[in-house]
């Protein structure tokens, strides 16, 4: 016979296990903020993460079932690679046009409706010198950035194919099967009125 305690027992280790992905990015973030990843510094990270949830009752992060290592790795470099070069560049423009640098706030729709995509995506593009998220327009799954030196209409519109590019390593990384298919059927797509262009 089943006890309400084993019952209550068991949903707890369930909600745990729902909410263990937000745990451990919280935690990476505390670390990150405090530049200490000691091991004393991580457990109270976790314990004080632990109370957050536990306090505001947090919705639970859903995953996508799919993570793949070799385009993490590609990610990770890539992501290196662009925070370098986009340091330079600022760099390269604080020298240059100094006060007269022009800003704009460009918004840019997303392919994916997934909270954590959307949430990796904004972070990913703060951590980028030269731009950051401003809003997040969660229902209809838009962000708003501010970007440095933005000129032109053709700036901003390069600024937004380079964010949806972003976005499609980040879903070949761990979006959900729906997206990946997507992505890969839109690319087809583009590939095909290519080749239709130059025909």
């Amino acid at each position: 016979m089943r006890t309400p305690g084993a019952a209550s027992r068991r949903r707890k280790r369930a909600r745990f296990m729902v909410e263990l992905p937000l745990l451990v990015w919280m935690v990476l973030v505390w670390g990150a903020l405090w530049r200490d990843f000691a091991i004393g510094n991580l457990v109270f990270g976790f314990l004080i993460s632990l109370g957050v949830v536990s306090a505001f009752r947090l919705p639970p992060v859903e995953l996508s079932g799919r993570f793949n290592v070799w385009r993490a790795a590609l990610f990770a470099a890539r992501f290196v690679w662009d925070i370098a070069v986009a340091s330079f560049q600022v760099l390269g423009t604080a020298l240059v046009k100094g006060p007269k640098v022009r800003s704009a706030v460009v918004g840019v729709g997303l392919r994916s409706r997934e909270d954590l995509m959307i949430t990796t995506v904004s972070h990913v593009l703060t951590l980028i010198p030269g731009s950051f998220t401003v809003e997040v327009d969660r229902p209809n799954a838009t962000l708003y950035l501010h970007v440095l030196d933005v000129n032109t209409r053709e700036e901003a519109e390069d600024f937004r194919r380079k964010v949806r590019a972003t976005e499609a390593r980040l879903i070949r990384v761990m979006g959900t099967r729906e997206e990946l298919a997507s992505l890969e059927a839109e690319n087809g797509a583009e590939a095909g009125a290519k080749r239709g262009r130059t025909a």
